[in-house]
Order: structure tokens, then C-alpha cells, then sequence
């Protein structure tokens, strides 16, 4: 099986020893994404959970695309929260930008994230590119 990397400048680069993304056996595995802008330094700008899960929505739709594939392709996504009172933020943040696409999806409470984050996002999406399996 041939792994390979899937970058965009349009989300932020990786902060460790990870790809953004890794196409494998027809899939697309998207690494977790933190709320931050593409060329922003990680926890410079504190911002309210509706508008970090907004940009981490964003930014692993960003992955999805540089992949070559749209929202609708998307199969699992997983959030990881802080608070399970931003639950409803992040369903309406979701709901939004996935519109009538409805991936499975879980959603993990957790007591804190990296850089000070409140939410972090991974999951997995069909490879267009790859050849049709038989």
C-alpha cells in the first residue's frame, strides 16, 4: 500500500511530526486540526468556542479539498471538546458548513487541548483520485 502526504497552505501547517493529511487505500485521513488560521502562530489569538469551531470546520474541509474532495466526502469525522457545554456550539458550527452531509461522527469531552484550544477535529474522507476498487 503507497501512503502519500496530501498539504495545503490554505490550513496551518503541522506543529509536530505529522502530515496534514495521508492518502491511503482509497481514503483520506485527515490528522487533527486546531482552530487556527493558516500562517498564524499556535495560541496567539484566544477566541470564543462558536468561532474556533467555525475555523476547525474550515480547516479540515481545507485538507478535504486539497485532496481533491468536497464536504460530501467526508465518512468520520471526530471532535474533541473542552466542555461538553460547547456541545450545542459545535453542532451549530458543523451543521453550517456540512449543510445536508451527514458524516458519522463522534464527540469526545476532554479537560484541555494543546495551546490552550477548546476544540480539535480529525476524521476521514473518500479518495477521489484513487482508482475504483474492485
Amino acid at each position: 500500500m503507497t501512503l502519500s502526504p496530501v498539504t495545503t497552505d490554505q490550513a496551518p501547517q503541522p506543529l509536530g511530526h505529522y502530515q496534514q493529511g495521508i492518502r491511503a487505500a482509497g481514503l483520506v485521513h485527515v490528522s487533527g486540526q486546531l482552530p487556527i488560521r493558516p500562517g498564524e502562530a499556535p495560541g496567539c489569538v484566544p477566541r470564543a468556542f462558536p468561532e474556533q469551531a467555525t475555523l476547525v470546520v474550515q480547516n479540515f474541509l481545507a485538507i478535504v479539498a486539497a485532496a481533491g474532495g468536497r464536504r460530501e466526502d467526508v465518512v468520520k469525522v471526530t471532535a474533541y471538546i473542552v466542555g461538553v457545554e460547547n456541545w450545542p456550539a459545535f453542532n451549530t458550527a458543523f451543521s453550517a458548513l456540512f449543510g445536508e452531509h451527514r458524516p458519522a461522527r463522534s464527540v469526545v469531552p476532554v479537560p484541555e487541548l494543546h495551546h490552550g484550544y477548546l476544540i480539535e477535529l480529525d476524521g476521514v474522507a473518500i479518495d477521489k483520485s484513487a482508482p475504483p476498487r474492485r
